[in-house]
């Protein structure tokens, strides 16, 4: 009861809700309950799962999904692009603000700005397998930014910081991000075996990897 509680006071319930809502995984990953997959049995035998593409909760199979208004198709791309990154309101709304300003259209700014936090490039480098745990990386002080540790997961990196894990302070840190064979953007330059990743440069807009529609994300913070 007390869990419950505490995920509906911070806005957090199943990662995969959103993804069971739009009938697709919003990270491409294939343990998402929107794709049928392997499952073992109480027995020891094995089963395929089937795909739960469609809303949770009783009525989530029969629901006919509804023509969005204008505002929901807005609504709904910010709600995506805040889930991708694991960002609450405040924060998604906070970035936004700072995008507004300098040279560049903002839509572009937010996106690089979304990437460039240090939480989302551990995630893109395969230190982390998921941005949950990506985070936890970061929070329980494991990973270090040019030799030094860094605990905050809005951190911005800059074009040419290293970021690595200690092989002797988190050895089995570093043996899982070793056997992570996730495909590394062209902006960041990763050791597999060192556990370090350097930070080419700024990524362009095309090639962060996220399914929103940006420009919506943007005509709804400037309605």
């Amino acid at each position: 009861m007390a869990e419950a509680a505490a995920k509906k006071s911070t806005g957090k319930g199943a990662k995969h809700t959103l993804c069971r809502r739009i009938g697709q995984c919003i990270w491409g990953m294939a343990n998402c309950p929107t794709n049928s997959r392997t499952v073992k049995k109480t027995d020891g035998r094995e089963d395929t799962s089937t795909p739960r593409a469609y809303p949770a909760g009783q009525h989530g199979p029969n629901k006919r999904r509804s023509k969005l208004s204008t505002y929901g198709e807005l609504l709904l791309e910010k709600q995506k692009l805040k889930t991708f990154y694991d960002l609450t309101e405040h924060q998604l709304r906070f970035i936004y603000q700072q995008s507004k300003f300098g040279e560049g259209t903002t839509g572009d700014k937010l996106i690089r700005n979304l990437e460039m936090r240090l939480v989302s490039i551990v995630f893109r480098s395969g230190l982390a397998k998921t941005i949950w745990a990506a985070k936890q990386l970061v929070s329980h002080r494991h990973v270090l930014i040019d030799g030094k540790i860094v605990d905050r997961a809005s951190y911005r990196l800059k074009a040419g910081q290293v970021l690595s894990i200690n092989a002797q302070r988190s050895p089995v840190i570093c043996e899982i991000a070793k056997g992570n064979d996730a495909v590394v953007p062209d902006y960041l330059q990763k050791d597999q075996e060192a556990c370090k990743v350097i930070v080419a440069r700024e990524p362009l807009p095309e090639e962060i990897k996220v399914d929103v529609n940006i420009m919506k994300v943007i005509e709804f913070y400037a309605r």
